[in-house]
């Protein structure tokens, strides 16, 4: 059996108070990953923020922290539980690229090709798919506004929201909003000139990760995502799934199966029975250290 005890090796005594981590990144979607089935001391939110940021800490648009599944319910046969907190310190539901990332390391810890991780949205199926390729099972994808949640009733396939080039928005959520928007030439948009507006739109009270999709032909879409806090990502795992779905629901392709080409590479998104999407794209190494811990609880 493989394992990953590094991540729970103690420091050495000249790093009294630090944790170990990995690196590691989808597509250039970058995470901090920390492993607390051992009894690592918990972080605050100034804590996430300090071990984000490139200049004070191990630097990542994301903290993962891997823990022990709870067996309950719904969450029962989970091998492992994650949750994920972005640069802001704040917890969120589902990050496609990050549960790659993270069942990755779980795979190769069980020496089997297929495991089970419970989130806060709920039992994530994960799959070996080839060299250092995993593929999650997302969803279901909910266009319900207020599962979104949206703050008053609208048509979510054509959001009542407009900034530049961006209008007739569709909304969804698959453990995370998002609003995801088609334009004709994507190489023109200027995401961080339009996307902030629709972002912090009273429209969307938890905020909102921004799409911006153009078809390329019936099997394929080249997407960019504007995240939640207000970043411009190099590659977003839900937001393809989301693209890929209201482009389907919209008539624009002729698959369920679309390759999705985002700044960072390619992944390929399947739409299979009971909404749900399974997306199958590259996981990598960056490093793996130590992090000085904090006031946390």
């Amino acid at each position: 059996m493989k394992d990953i005890n590094f991540l729970a090796c103690p420091p050495p005594t000249y790093l009294p108070h630090h944790w170990p981590f990995i690196k590691m990144h989808g597509l250039q979607n970058y995470f901090v990953i920390l492993d607390r089935r051992n009894g690592t001391k918990w972080f605050n939110q100034d804590d996430i923020v300090r071990i984000c940021d490139c200049r004070t800490g191990a630097g990542g648009e994301q903290l993962l922290t891997i823990e022990v599944a709870s067996g309950e319910g719904f969450h029962a046969g989970a091998y492992a539980a994650m949750r994920i907190f972005n640069i802001d310190g704040k917890e969120v539901g589902a990050c496609g690229n990050a549960t790659r990332c993270v069942a990755y390391l779980l795979l190769e810890e069980t020496g089997k090709d297929e495991v089970q991780i419970e989130t806060a949205a709920g039992i994530l199926h994960c799959r070996r798919a080839g060299p250092m390729q995993i593929s999650v099972t997302l969803g279901p994808i909910s266009m319900d506004w207020r599962r979104i949640p949206l703050s008053w009733e609208v048509d979510t396939l054509q959001l009542p929201v407009q900034s530049g080039p961006l209008k007739d928005g569709v909304a969804l959520n698959i453990g995370n909003p998002h609003a995801v928007f088609f334009v004709d030439q994507l190489e023109r948009m200027d995401m961080a000139r339009y996307a902030p507006m629709v972002q912090n739109d009273p429209l969307f009270p938890e905020g909102i990760n921004v799409g911006a999709a153009e078809v390329i032909d019936p099997q394929t879409l080249r997407l960019a995502v504007w995240e939640r806090p207000g970043i411009l990502t190099k590659a977003c795992g839900t937001g393809a799934c989301v693209a890929a779905y209201a482009a389907l629901k919209l008539g624009l392709v002729a698959s369920s199966r679309i390759a999705v080409h985002l700044p960072a590479g390619l992944l390929e998104i399947e739409i299979v029975e009971g909404d749900m999407a399974v997306m199958t794209g590259p996981v990598a190494f960056c490093c793996h250290g130590f992090i000085r811990g904090g006031g946390g609880r």
